[in-house]
């Protein structure tokens, strides 16, 4: 029998890295117990960096009882660090014959009712599975960075993934402080990414072209739509814009407009020259700047930006 979603004490984090680690904050700082599981004990200390990076801002937005750092426990043996689980988490390195040969470990050697969620940002479950003796059980849970701050984690199974697995999934991370989307269909790169991805695209566009700098597209988002988007998302945002016509008026008026070209959906060629435009503009804006300051900066106005959404209204 499984252990019901909100009965979970004891979660397993495998990797070392800024997503592997930051899950490993999150759930401490939800009051679980964590297991981390890296790679090489080499890895320990860029490990801790990210956690001790993420514990200010959690401690900010307010801890679960009993939540504590002193709950972490760091091994470099798999068997070890999923002895006691109850819900893994996997960060493993976005490399298919890894995920595979990790996945028929885990198959292997951990509880067939303990599910695990792999982070991976654009590979398939259905391909993931393929060598688990218990692919039922093998979902996705693909969270956004920092997955310690924001609260998307996108949800799919593969081919042989059982709908009770992603049920369960779903509710523990409601329970967990998550805010789950289960997607309809399994696609590379599921919702945000692709999303993402498209607004890319086209920055790439913009600065190949001499249209813009990184500067310029980075102040025209977080002027423009990205405040607007912490408490609209962009369909909901188009259908208020409209008035009382709401989303009819928006598609009813503006829709010749999307045959414009406007967008560039294929990916600039990306040349040398390019590159290096990228690498300059934002060594700019970062002005000398250490990866943890800036890290530590973009948290705690995340931090204000989530209080502020989720405020009630007076």
């Amino acid at each position: 029998m499984r252990i019901a979603p909100d009965q979970v004490t004891h979660v397993t984090s495998i990797g070392a890295g800024p997503i592997g680690a930051g899950w490993a904050a999150h759930f401490l700082a939800r009051g679980y117990h964590v297991t981390a599981y890296i790679h090489h004990m080499d890895e320990e200390s860029q490990f801790m960096s990210v956690v001790n990076t993420a514990w200010p801002c959690l401690v900010d937005l307010g801890l679960a009882d009993g939540a504590s750092m002193d709950h972490l426990t760091i091994t470099d043996d798999l068997n070890m660090a999923t002895r006691d689980a109850q819900f893994i988490q996997e960060s493993a390195p976005e490399r298919m014959e890894i995920k595979q040969a990790l996945y028929e470990t885990l198959g292997r050697i951990t509880a067939p009712e303990v599910v695990i969620a792999s982070s991976t940002s654009g590979l398939t479950m259905t391909d993931i599975q393929v060598k688990s003796a218990t692919p039922e059980r093998c979902v996705v849970g693909h969270p956004f960075n920092p997955p310690y701050l924001l609260p998307l984690v996108e949800v799919i199974g593969g081919d042989k993934t059982a709908d009770e697995a992603l049920d369960w999934v779903m509710a523990f991370y409601h329970h967990a402080g998550k805010e789950p989307i289960r997607l309809k269909k399994e696609i590379p790169g599921f919702i945000a990414t692709r999303l993402q991805e498209a607004l890319w695209r086209e920055a790439l566009h913009m600065v190949a072209n001499g249209e813009a700098s990184p500067e310029d597209i980075d102040r025209a988002l977080r002027f423009g739509p990205a405040p607007r988007m912490a408490i609209q998302g962009q369909c909901m945002a188009f259908h208020v814009a409209c008035g009382a016509g709401g989303m009819a008026t928006n598609l009813d008026q503006f829709g010749p407009a999307l045959k414009l070209p406007w967008t560039r959906l294929k990916a600039p060629e990306l040349t040398q020259e390019l590159r290096d435009a990228m690498v300059d503009g934002c060594n700019a804006m970062a002005a000398g700047r250490h990866f943890e300051d800036m890290a530590a900066e973009r948290d705690r106005r995340i931090v204000a930006v989530l209080k502020a959404a989720n405020a009630p209204l007076e």
